[in-house]
């Protein structure tokens, strides 16, 4: 257990806090591995993926997760192999999760140059990389310093996007040796079964599994896959339209009861209620399966006027001559990926309602236009 301790989870209290498994997996022969660890909020958690690529003389690491002893072990065997970790890359501006363990994978292996996301920021007081321990000798801006390994790897980016507090932009990166283009959270291919690295930690899906509040965790592979189904459908709406919250009567009432007094099932406290199959409308999210889609939650709160600048996106990575898979950091991979099935997802995002606001999307809707209403992100983002 000690090789799974990750001591900086107080700086974001996601589950499963202090205790990280990982799931290491080869994705591509001898060229491209995965990382994988769960994160989450009330159980529910979905995976979250580091992926190590190997370059010229050696490994780069892309969107690091919790450097566990585990983690570290596996890459030190995977040094051994293939040379050492030459890059550390943060190939985002604004997402937290993967920002937080960056300066302790950096420390770990000291003679990695760490590349990050022009445009960084941090809340609520702007502090420079330095003081939020980026190595400041060793770290370097992507395009505006230029990019590691050279002819290796391809880079697309998307954005910049003004956000009002701070700034979106993702850097995709074409592995060119194996056609992985490696993403971060835009584009998402959601898993029709649960993953496999719920195999280390099920009780995520247990607990969601259930329709009440005095329901013990039970496991089976159709109450796991029941609990995957609506971790996916938490994680891409918030609030998905047939989700009902109980009344405090009826949550207490079914708190406390024998056999729940326990903090792995929340002593009971279970608020939430399906008012119609979560099988259907998990179907409804991903009718196609294995089939790449733009992240509900980032479709309609991080680029609800930004269509344009995806379709854009979206059909300049289907322009990349050797692309064959797309490895996000969320979900799915590897996805078998051609450049026809990039154009045809661009052209479907151009014909239908772009960030829509009723059914599944209202939940999602309401915090966007709250966020106008105060102010909080403009009318009219300033992209580019």
């Amino acid at each position: 257990m000690s090789d799974q301790s990750w001591p900086w989870w107080p700086l974001l209290p996601l589950y499963p806090y202090g205790r990280r498994r990982t799931l290491v997996r080869e994705l591509i022969p001898e060229q491209l591995w995965s990382f994988e660890q769960l994160q989450g909020v009330f159980y529910v958690a979905v995976p979250i993926r580091m992926t190590v690529a190997r370059v010229p003389g050696g490994l780069m690491v892309y969107a690091p997760v919790a450097p566990t002893a585990e983690v570290r072990r596996a890459l030190l065997d995977l040094e051994q192999r293939f040379g050492p970790v030459m890059s550390i890359v943060l190939p985002t501006a604004s997402g937290l999760e993967h920002k937080l363990p960056v300066p302790a994978m950096a420390r770990a292996f000291p003679n990695a140059e760490v590349w990050v996301t022009p445009g960084q920021w941090s809340f609520p007081v702007g502090l420079p990389l330095a003081w939020l321990g980026f190595p400041a000798r060793r770290t370097r801006v992507l395009g505006e310093q230029g990019y590691p390994h050279g002819d290796a790897l391809q880079w697309c980016s998307l954005g910049p996007i003004n956000l009002g507090l701070g700034r979106f932009q993702e850097l995709a990166c074409l592995h060119r040796s194996s056609g992985a283009l490696l993403l971060t959270d835009a584009l998402v291919a959601i898993n029709q079964e649960p993953p496999e690295v719920f195999d280390l930690d099920p009780t995520p899906l247990l607990f969601h599994a259930r329709d009440r509040g005095d329901q013990p965790l039970v496991d089976s592979p159709e109450l796991r896959l029941k609990g995957w189904q609506r971790l996916a459908l938490f994680a891409s709406y918030l609030r998905p339209e047939a989700l009902q919250v109980p009344d405090v009567g009826t949550l207490l009432a079914q708190a406390f009861q024998p056999g729940m007094c326990n903090a792995r099932s929340y002593f009971g406290l279970y608020p939430f209620h399906w008012r119609r199959s979560s099988a259907e409308v998990f179907r409804e999210l991903q009718p196609t399966p294995g089939a790449l889609r733009i992240a509900p939650v980032l479709e309609r709160l991080v680029f609800p006027r930004a269509q344009a600048l995806i379709v854009a996106w979206v059909r300049q990575l289907a322009a990349l001559p050797e692309l064959r898979w797309v490895v996000p950091a969320h979900y799915e991979a590897p996805v078998p990926c051609r450049a026809e099935q990039l154009q045809s997802l661009a052209d479907h995002l151009e014909g239908r309602a772009w960030a829509p606001s009723d059914g599944n999307w209202a939940y999602l809707a309401g915090i966007d236009q709250a966020l106008l209403r105060f102010g909080v992100v403009p009318e009219q983002p300033e992209v580019g």
